[in-house]
C-alpha cells in the first residue's frame, strides 16, 4: 500500500504540490496524467526518496523500483554485466536495499527472461535499440523484486511495434503484491494498461476515477487540466 497524506512541496516561491493526499493498493497500475509542471515528476520523487515533502506524510514500500524519463544507462557495459553491477550498488559502505534477490545472479537471470533481453543479454547496452534499452531500465527497475514500481514515460521514442511490446510487458508487471505508478502524456497508454486514472494540475489532483468509469479520457483531461 502506498499512501501519501496532505502532501505540499515548494521550491522558493512556487507551490509545486499543494496538500496531495492518494492511496494507492497493491495490484494496481494507476495512470499520472497532467500537462508540464503539473507536479508529478516531484511527487515521484517524494516517493522514492530523492526529495523531503515540506509537510505532509509519506507511506510506501521498502523496496521501490523507479524507471526514469532519460533511462540513463553505461553502454559500454554488456546487458547482464550492467544489471549484475547495479544489483550490486553499496551505499555507504552497505549492502543496497535492494534486496538480497537483486545479488543473486539467477534472479538476474530471470529477470533477463522476463522482459525479453535474453537475445541481447551479451551485447553492449550502445548496440541496442531503443526498444532494448527500455527493457533494461526495466529490468532494472525490477532489481530485489519491488512492492512498488514507478515509471516515468516508458515508452518515449519507441516505434509502433515496440509500444506494443512494452505496453503489454508493463500490464504484466504487476501483481498481487506490486504497484505500479505509470507517468505519461499519452493518453492511449492510460487507456490500455492502467486500472486507475489521477489528473494533476497546479499541483493539486483534478481527478482520480477507475478507468473504467471514464468514457471518454481526453475530455476528461481537458476538463481537469483546462
Amino acid at each position: 500500500m502506498v499512501s501519501l497524506q496532505h502532501i505540499s512541496k515548494s521550491f522558493g516561491s512556487q507551490k509545486v504540490l499543494n496538500d496531495v493526499s492518494l492511496e494507492i493498493p497493491a495490484g494496481q497500475i494507476v495512470g499520472l496524467l497532467g500537462p508540464n509542471g503539473a507536479g508529478k515528476s516531484t511527487l515521484m520523487k517524494i516517493l522514492i526518496g530523492l526529495w523531503s515533502a515540506d509537510s505532509g506524510t509519506v507511506s510506501a514500500p521498502s523496496r521501490i523500483g523507479y524507471l526514469p524519463e532519460n533511462n540513463p544507462l553505461y553502454e559500454d557495459m554488456y546487458v547482464s554485466e550492467y544489471l549484475e553491477f547495479m544489483a550490486g550498488l553499496t551505499i555507504n559502505g552497505e549492502a543496497s536495499k535492494r534486496g538480497p534477490a537483486a545479488l543473486n545472479r539467477e534472479a538476474i537471470n530471470s529477470l533477463i527472461d522476463l522482459v525479453g533481453l535474453s537475445p541481447e543479454r551479451h551485447k553492449h547496452i550502445r548496440e541496442l535499440s531503443k526498444g532494448y534499452r527500455q527493457r533494461v531500465g526495466l529490468a532494472q527497475a525490477l532489481l530485489g523484486d519491488p512492492e512498488l514500481l514507478i515509471l516515468d514515460e516508458p515508452t518515449t521514442g519507441l516505434d509502433p511495434n515496440q509500444l506494443v511490446e512494452i505496453r503489454a510487458l508493463i500490464k504484466s508487471l504487476s501483481g498481487e503484491s506490486r504497484s505500479v505508478i505509470l507517468s505519461t502524456h499519452i493518453l492511449q497508454e492510460v487507456r490500455e494498461m492502467c486500472d486507475r486514472v489521477i489528473i494533476l494540475d497546479h499541483g493539486t489532483i483534478k481527478a482520480d476515477l477507475p478507468i473504467d468509469q471514464i468514457p471518454d479520457l481526453e475530455t476528461l483531461f481537458h476538463e481537469a487540466t483546462k
